[in-house]
């Protein structure tokens, strides 16, 4: 096992580098430029004083060397590289923060928001996927299933709206039950307790969550339903019924762990997620997390955020695989690492 997880771990840096080169290439050569967005961006009180003091040309130019925008893209890769190593991540073109101190809030609000859909996603999913093998071709399993793949079908952006219409609107909310539709936090509220904080970031994330959840559940659902299914027909599991232990104890304990394996192996692939955040969700409900930071990055061209974006979800979803394997050992013992490996 240790002979397995050093080579996993001595693969990361190098996939890395692949994840980092690719990204890098292709911010850089997609359309736009940060030097003259920054040109534009100024007021024209300022940009007719610079011009008359240096010239337009002369203020793109120096933009340019400050952030090694003039040297050619292999070098620039370099030497964002080498500060890498350091721990730097780079500073913005506007504002000229450090990446790796304007991220961590952006990056805490969208774990915030993942963990919750987490939660609910495996806590919802697990059990509705065993009950519907367990009860296959019931009218429950029927009906989850239909209702299931028609969630799966309806578009975030679209349900999002339609959360929106449907509850953001206090007068004309169904039951009176509405919820806030923009931001995590009520501005209205002065030196909150815990519980009202709680309260209030509840009551702002309940519709996000929800969209961030409901189709991600469906694919889960399904996934364990199928697992369940193609477990249940073992002869172990034939056996632990004739020898008469009750239905329940055969489906948790004998049946349950390895119809775990496909629930593992989805996880992994969701964990980036945690890290990229959903860009429609956290702009439609004006949320300042990964996804939005992210989005706002693209239309500022800020190449440095954007590249500490892909990064944080390259290694998460390298940790995740690293930890998905290592979970399977433990499901089931008789995986090998060394089979794992090959």
């Amino acid at each position: 096992m240790r002979t397995y997880l050093l080579k996993r771990l001595l693969l990361i840096p190098v996939t890395l580098f692949g994840i980092t080169l690719i990204s890098f290439l292709m911010i850089h050569l997609a359309p736009g430029d940060p030097a003259s967005l920054k040109r534009h961006g100024m007021s024209e009180g300022a940009k007719a004083a610079a011009e008359s003091r240096r010239g337009s040309e002369d203020v793109i130019k120096k933009f340019r060397e400050r952030y090694d925008l003039d040297k050619p893209i292999p070098l620039q890769y370099v030497r964002w590289v080498g500060r890498l190593a350091r721990g730097d991540l780079g500073k913005t073109f506007f504002g000229d923060k450090e990446v790796a101190e304007e991220i961590r809030p952006y990056l805490l609000r969208t774990l915030c928001l993942e963990a919750a859909a987490f939660l609910l996603i495996f806590g919802v999913a697990i059990p509705v996927g065993i009950y519907s093998a367990w009860r296959m071709e019931s009218l429950l399993d029927r009906l989850s299933s239909l209702v299931l793949f028609v969630l799966y079908s309806l578009p975030s952006f679209w349900v999002a709206t339609m959360l929106i219409i449907v509850f953001g609107n206090r007068e004309h909310a169904p039951f009176g039950i509405w919820f806030p539709v923009s931001g995590l936090q009520d501005d209205r509220l002065v030196n909150p307790s815990a519980w009202e904080h709680a309260k209030d970031l509840a009551h702002h994330t309940f519709l996000p969550v929800l969209c961030l959840s409901y189709g991600t559940l469906a694919v889960v659902s399904r996934y364990m339903r199928a697992g369940m299914l193609e477990v249940v027909r073992q002869d172990y599991i034939r056996t632990a019924r004739a020898k008469g232990l009750p239905e329940s104890r055969v489906i948790t304990k004998h049946a349950l762990r390895n119809a775990l394996f496909p629930i593992v192996t989805l996880a992994a692939s969701l964990l980036p997620a945690v890290v990229a955040g959903s860009i429609i969700v956290e702009v439609i409900f004006n949320i300042p997390g990964m996804g939005w930071y992210a989005y706002d990055a693209i239309q500022r061209r800020e190449y440095n955020i954007l590249m500490a974006v892909f990064l944080l979800s390259g290694v998460m979803e390298l940790v995740a695989i690293l930890v998905c394997d290592v979970v399977y050992a433990l499901l089931d013992p008789r995986v090998s690492f060394e089979k794992a490996a090959e």
